[in-house]
């Protein structure tokens, strides 16, 4: 039977400079499946107890997604992983690009980096063949540069590139992985296990035919879900996008959210679509957390609007096997030639969470980081909260190598990112994140720093949807905004799958959102259970958002792999990945309730003005109720005795 999963792997020892291969049994694949569960199914027994994130024993993997390269859509991801050095448990991050379906026709299903190379080097596989190479010569350079040479010097046409840059190389705890010149696997530090290791760079090149089991019907089920992509109205803007944002801010109630409009949204601009609608409802952390849209108000975001961003795109920029292409590649005559266009999540955590509306100067920032293979989220939380310890005297122009850190600088902004990807100055205390910085300046600077457990919350604020405060705070992974919210759950359209699952309103008021329920912790659960399954699949988590009624990723698995599987048995998977990253991090000596989120980003105290005045996230009851529904001890976050038996597992 045809299978879309190679059942090998690949295991890279740096100290040795040896490769192996390892062949998986079916029933891994059936247990696991791929991506994101082939990391943790592996990695869970492979890292020791207590391991050094930056020591030879941490070990790193690249993974493809189980339908990545079987004709499915939005199925173009792929995760590094490993134990993080930002937070100390389990670290993933997700990218896209094109390098996930490269993995695979090499003849793997994903490449393991253990130890500890004596100099720079990058694995090769290619016909057939993998070896490590001396990379002193790309060592230093940056991710876009890196990228260059090594297809140059690899074949050109064909190669795939993941890399670090200047960041991973010093072992900034904030360093992502780069493909595709500059799409960023930026959360968790990754980066700098890259670093560390002294691995600059994989490089593939591989033809191996990717297969289904049953390829028409796969095919068939994307053509139906590419009809659902073609309405396309020309009417939306920017500032239409503002207006909807005020309009749904002042409205007493709410309409449940639907993933056809976000799909509208995404094929006009991108996720910059969201800039200024994201700002007017209370959705985009302002001032490092503790400002409003009153701030930033319509005046000030419109510098910021979705045209700005989309000017210099010369092209859309679509991931493997993507028909909607949510990214844009600027122009060669413009500054930043070749490169992709800022993200909604960079432009608000180098501008609305700094106060900064100068679109230029984000253009910049963007480029520099992703050229020094730095997570701007991260980057931009440090920066806020080094502006504010500025603002509070807890940090001095003189501690800051002369820069006038004030809210909204754009010049002192770029200065100071340059010395963060540096290490110089002041960057050095930076690079590795706003809870360490905090930790070394003292003086109560912990209270400005916006994190759950080490991490900076991405740019979505959990006091205009809890659902986000709560999945930065209760997951193996804190401080993500992509595994769950109540309005992803709502867009994912999950219990049209899963008749268990709690149906939404169409409408409700506003004030419901803040009502905690069993169906509420039910909703949070299946969400991170879901997102397990699409990132073992390698899909994407904006094709999800359409709703799994028009997504058929049930469908495509069970056609890729002949397994005759219901939805709630996939969702089991995801239960059981679930428990396993949690696991790892008790074997890691984490305490889950360590990663609660700041107090501030939780509403404690409430806003005083603007879209959030007032509220507040009962975090205590939420995280115990959905800790309850995982099968995991309410008040611990330990996943229960009878659980861990009868997955097989133990802490």
């Amino acid at each position: 039977m045809e299978v879309p999963y190679m059942g090998r792997i690949l295991w890279v020892d740096l100290t040795r400079g040896t490769v192996q291969e390892e062949s998986l049994p079916a029933s891994f694949y059936a247990q696991q499946l791929s991506g994101l569960g082939l990391a943790v199914g592996q990695l869970l027994d492979r890292i020791p107890r207590n391991a050094d994130p930056l020591g030879p024993e941490n070990v790193l993997a690249f993974v493809s997604g189980l339908l990545t390269g079987c004709g499915s859509l939005f199925t173009g991801r792929w995760t590094v992983a490993g134990k993080s050095p930002l937070t100390g448990g389990w670290g993933d991050a997700n990218c896209g690009g094109n390098f996930a379906p490269a993995i695979k026709r090499c003849g793997y299903d994903g490449l393991f980096f253990s130890g500890v190379s004596p100099h720079p080097v990058y694995l090769r596989v290619a016909h057939g063949r993998a070896a490590l190479h001396d990379a002193r010569d790309v060592w230093g350079r940056d991710t876009l540069t890196s990228e260059r040479m090594l297809i140059e010097q690899n074949g050109g046409t064909g190669v795939r590139v993941a890399c670090i840059g200047p960041a991973g190389e010093k072992q900034s705890l904030i360093a992502g992985v780069a493909n595709d010149r500059g799409r960023m696997a930026a959360r968790a530090g990754l980066g700098a296990v890259m670093g560390a290791k002294r691995l600059k760079a994989v490089v593939l090149a591989g033809a191996r035919r990717i297969r289904a089991h049953d390829p028409d019907a796969v095919k068939a089920l994307s053509r139906a879900c590419i009809e659902t992509l073609r309405f396309d109205p020309p009417f939306m803007n920017g500032m239409m996008m503002a207006y909807t944002g005020t309009l749904m801010r002042l409205l007493p109630v709410q309409m449940a959210m639907d993933g056809m409009l976000y799909k509208l949204m995404l094929d006009k601009f991108g996720t910059a679509s969201m800039n200024q609608l994201m700002v007017e409802i209370g959705d985009t952390p302002i001032k490092n957390w503790k400002g409003s849209n009153e701030d930033f108000d319509r005046n000030r975001s419109a510098n910021l609007s979705p045209e700005v961003f989309a000017r210099p795109v010369v092209a859309k920029y679509h991931c493997h096997a993507c028909p909607l292409g949510c990214g844009g590649v600027m122009a060669e005559n413009s500054p930043y030639p070749g490169g992709h266009k800022p993200e909604y999540e960079t432009v608000m955590s180098l501008g609305g969470l700094l106060l900064n509306d100068d679109a230029e100067s984000i253009f910049k920032l963007n480029d520099m980081f992703n050229r020094a293979g730095m997570d701007t989220i991260s980057a931009g939380g440090t920066i806020a909260f080094a502006m504010e310890c500025y603002e509070q005297g807890l940090l001095s122009r003189a501690d800051l190598d002369g820069l006038e850190l004030t809210w909204g600088n754009s010049m002192a902004i770029i200065a100071l990112a340059a010395k963060i990807i540096a290490r110089e100055g002041v960057g050095d205390l930076l690079a590795d994140g706003a809870k360490r910085a905090a930790a070394q300046i003292g003086r109560g600077a912990d209270a400005l720093a916006m994190h759950a457990g080490g991490q900076e919350l991405g740019m979505h604020d959990g006091r205009y949807d809890p659902g986000f405060a709560l999945h930065y705070s209760a997951e193996p992974t804190p401080g993500r905004h992509t595994i769950g919210s109540q309005m992803y759950y709502e867009m994912f359209r999950l219990w049209k799958k899963i008749e268990t699952l709690p149906d939404v309103d169409r409408f409700y008021t506003k004030g419901r959102k803040y009502e905690w329920s069993p169906e509420r912790a039910a909703a949070a659960a299946a969400c991170s259970r879901f997102m397990n399954i699409l990132n073992a699949s390698g899909a994407c988590l904006f094709g999800a958002l359409l709703g799994l009624d028009r997504l058929p990723l049930f469908e495509w698995l069970n056609a890729a792999s002949g397994w005759q599987r219901a939805p709630a048995e996939y969702m089991d998977i995801g239960d059981r990945i679930q428990t396993m990253k949690q696991v790892f991090n008790l074997r890691q000596g984490l305490d889950p309730r360590s990663f609660k989120a700041s107090a501030r980003a939780l509403g404690h105290p409430p806003p005083t003005a603007g879209a959030n005045e007032g509220r507040q996230v009962d975090l205590e009851r939420m995280r115990s109720d959905y800790w309850r529904a995982l099968g995991w001890d309410p008040e611990t976050g330990r996943p229960e005795p009878d659980k861990l038996e009868r997955l097989g597992l133990t802490t």
